[in-house]
């Protein structure tokens, strides 16, 4: 690890070419970057960004899947003093137009095709006034890095000496129980020492190479991702698409050693490991969670797929990540707990009047440290019921603390699924519906699912005169919104079951 540890991000990659020079950073499709290279390519960008008008306090969307551009345009939005917000590369233009229109994006990185989509093109009819430039990184990032004066421009480093550790680095944005997302409004020193304390607890290593297939867009391909690789010094091996073929060859030539990811990426590695032997003697390190975890597959991790560095974590939006077991713990404990708190965070669990609760008892999980956000985007009143006056985050989330200070999640956030991985919250979905032109109500649950953890199920009274079905609902919803989203089953009720105050009673539907 880089010691003395810069606490921006742009000065890590400058202090990580320097200290690493001509070893591999960023492995993709064959071609290779060294530290060095990752360095000027960043600082390439920058400069043609600042050509283009970015400056301090911009904001810099970026909307593609996993690729070493990616980071470069990251990280060359961040030289300018610019926040970068990372989006879903599953949301539809509506989705995203919303986004855009919220944080006053200048730019937007994209792609102008990924899985047969145009991207661009879903953004034809959205009303975007503070968008000055769209750069696709498949079409047109070369000509852009043309505009600019490269690598060696001196306007690079005026720029990045006023880029401080409480400079926003990134909004993220998560969703709540009111349905509209929330922007998580992070700084370079927020996610500089969490992430490095992340990779000091995984043993992530100096020349240890790495496969992110987290996605770049959320804070497990982004944070723990290729920010902690350039902290630890490892190789970045990026992902675009969950492709268990490719994976496992790229276990077998590229010699992985780390590969965190949810539990679907195990089962699925190991599913395919019984199909074709193929070689896994590399791999030393997983992270897992966002779902249960049984200690049956902690053990085929360990035995089967060499992953014998194999620990569970618990993270949100608003704190990348809080808790974490330690390389060594048994599977039962791994499968059974989130782990302690990260050194230097602060883990309690209250009762409904803030008071803390003894070893064992069930409360709201809370969190205090370097790691919590600075505040949701442009809601201060959202902020103040998040983060309380003495500096404790309040999650949403119940769980215990046993003696040794592990922590077991008992319950999630209100009404909150995850599907594969992907936090979905109904109340979101419920809203993405409402439009739909056959629908009067809707009301979204999740149910278990053995592939994905638990999937959406719609409950919908239709609107009068419709007919729709409920694969017209789904086809809708799938024009309409991310996939994950997507609820997998529609039932058709008469009616919802209300309360006197005629809010929707969900733990009726889960019966029904």
């Amino acid at each position: 690890m880089l010691d003395p540890l810069p606490l921006t991000i742009p000065h890590l990659v400058e202090a990580a070419a320097a200290a690493r020079g001509d070893a591999p950073a960023v492995i993709e499709g064959g071609e290779q970057w060294s530290f060095a290279q990752l360095r000027d390519a960043c600082r390439a960008a920058a400069s043609a960004m600042l050509r283009a008008g970015i400056g301090a306090g911009d904001r810099v969307a970026i909307w593609a899947p996993n690729r070493r551009e990616w980071i470069a345009g990251a990280v060359g939005a961040m030289t300018c003093g610019a926040a970068i917000v990372p989006l879903n590369t599953r949301l539809k233009g509506r989705e995203t137009g919303e986004l855009l229109r919220r944080t006053g994006a200048a730019m937007l990185l994209t792609v102008g095709d990924f899985l047969g989509t145009d991207y661009p093109a879903m953004l034809a009819e959205e009303d975007l006034p503070d968008l000055r430039r769209i750069v696709t990184f498949d079409r047109d990032w070369d000509g852009f890095l043309a505009e600019g004066n490269g690598s060696n421009d001196p306007a690079i480093d005026a720029a990045m000496a006023l880029v401080t550790p409480d400079t926003v680095s990134d909004i993220l944005f998560t969703s709540g129980t009111t349905g509209a997302p929330k922007g998580v409004v992070s700084t370079h020193d927020r996610v500089v020492r969490l992430f490095a304390a992340w990779s000091e607890t995984m043993g992530l290593e100096e020349g240890e190479r790495y496969l992110i297939v987290n996605p770049f867009f959320h804070s497990f391909g982004y944070k723990a991702g290729w920010v902690a690789a350039l902290i630890a010094g490892a190789t970045i091996l990026p992902v675009a698409t969950f492709d268990v073929p490719r994976i496992a060859e790229m276990i077998e030539r590229d010699r992985i050693n780390f590969l965190p990811g949810p539990p679907t990426i195990y089962h699925a590695l190991l599913e395919a490991k019984a199909q074709r032997d193929f070689d896994t003697s590399s791999l030393r390190g997983a992270a897992t969670g966002a779902a249960t975890v049984p200690p049956d597959l902690i053990r085929r991790m360990r035995s089967e797929l060499g992953l014998v560095d194999t620990v569970t974590a618990y993270g949100m939006t608003e704190c990348g990540t809080i808790t974490s077991c330690r390389r060594g713990d048994d599977a039962e404990l791994i499968a059974e707990s989130c782990g302690k708190a990260l050194p230097g965070l602060e883990v309690r669990v209250v009762d409904d009047s803030g008071s803390m609760l003894p070893t064992g008892e069930a409360g709201e999980i809370l969190v205090r440290g370097y790691g919590v956000m600075r505040e949701y985007l442009d809601d201060p009143e959202a902020t103040a019921e998040a983060i309380d006056a003495d500096g404790w985050l309040h999650t949403g989330d119940v769980g215990t603390l046993d003696s040794a200070g592990y922590l077991r999640i008992t319950d999630r956030k209100k009404d909150m699924f995850i599907s594969g991985g992907f936090n979905v919250y109904p109340a979101e979905v419920e809203r993405l519906l409402s439009p739909c032109p056959a629908i009067a109500q809707a009301a979204v649950i999740g149910v278990p699912d053995a592939r994905m953890g638990e999937v959406g199920k719609a409950f919908v009274v239709r609107r009068a005169g419709s007919d729709a079905n409920d694969g017209d609902i789904l086809a809708w919803a799938r024009d309409n919104m991310a996939n994950y989203k997507v609820p997998r089953f529609v039932e058709f009720v008469e009616s919802l079951p209300v309360n006197a105050s005629g809010k929707v009673m969900k733990n009726l539907l889960t019966k029904a």
